[in-house]
């Protein structure tokens, strides 16, 4: 049993299961807005299996692609495979899971996610590639959690039709995700220079990158209040919109220590949003 336990251990971390604490408020916030309140509790149920299921997945492609890389950098040659705690086949077998518990919950949602479940996926395939021929690879990480309120509004609304309030939303975690992905890629600097790998810091320095990383999360807050001014109300969400610049700004201010500034901050922001959202929503009604 307790072999067990290990090896089930081993496969959480390697998809860092914590992580998908960045995408579930984001795909709940999606819901909320498409649902103008809270959707029914089944939806809103297989809303989060099909998130998690897209996040493992994402994340295994990530890890499987990267992994000549990941062995190459002292940072990360201990994770999972560049270690060989786990075989490419169960890094494959996990990656297989992702997809079936993605697909199969796209199934219980509206036909339209079924439709459109294959971009998801030509995502989550082609941004681990960005790093090797473009500086622009952050946000390529970006695209991926900008799907999440996105696809949460098409399950919720079962169509396109009036989607306007969750593009701002995404434009946001898009803009979010690509600058926290910049600082985490200050960790790298020197290793992706030596390596030819393609980021913001091996290109630009640590210093100028931290100052790019602050014009796009400025932008995220451009974005976030374009959402609060059109679809928004009231003077809870406006205080809450007021705490998610002040964590941005924490964040930049704590860039020094990535760890805490990418993981902890970062999973207050997203779950600060959805409240904006929550909160912004019953306001308006």
């Amino acid at each position: 049993m307790s072999a067990v336990v290990a090896r089930a251990a081993t496969w959480g971390s390697f998809v860092k299961i914590e992580h998908t604490l960045f995408s579930l408020p984001l795909l709940f916030a999606g819901a909320v807005l498409g649902a103008g309140g809270l959707p029914p509790g089944p939806r809103l149920l297989w809303v989060a299996v099909a998130g998690a299921g897209a996040r493992t997945l994402a994340l295994a492609l990530n890890r499987i692609i990267d992994r000549r890389i990941d062995a190459r950098n002292p940072r990360t040659a201990g994770r999972e495979l560049p270690s060989g705690r786990l075989s490419i086949l169960e890094a494959w077998l996990i990656a297989l899971l992702g997809l079936v518990v993605y697909l199969v919950a796209c199934m219980r949602l509206p036909l339209i996610c079924l439709q459109l479940s294959p971009l998801p996926v030509l995502v989550f395939v082609l941004y681990p590639y960005m790093k090797r021929f473009t500086s622009l690879a952050h946000f390529g990480v970006g695209l991926a959690l900008a799907l999440a309120p996105l696809g949460a509004w098409v399950a919720v609304t079962g169509s396109l039709a009036g989607i306007e309030p969750a593009l701002w939303l995404a434009l946001f975690a898009g803009l979010w995700v690509a600058g926290f992905d910049i600082i985490y890629a200050t960790l790298d600097e020197e290793f992706d220079r030596q390596k030819r790998i393609f980021s913001l810091p091996a290109r630009m320095g640590r210093q100028r990158s931290l100052r790019v990383s602050a014009m796009v999360h400025a932008l995220a807050i451009v974005a976030l209040l374009v959402l609060y001014v059109r679809h928004l109300d009231g003077w809870l969400a406006a205080a809450i919109l007021l705490a998610v610049v002040l964590a941005l700004v924490l964040e930049h201010r704590m860039a020094h220590r990535v760890n805490l500034a990418f993981f902890h901050l970062n999973i207050v922001v997203g779950f600060l949003v959805f409240a904006l959202v929550i909160a912004g929503i019953a306001a308006s009604h």
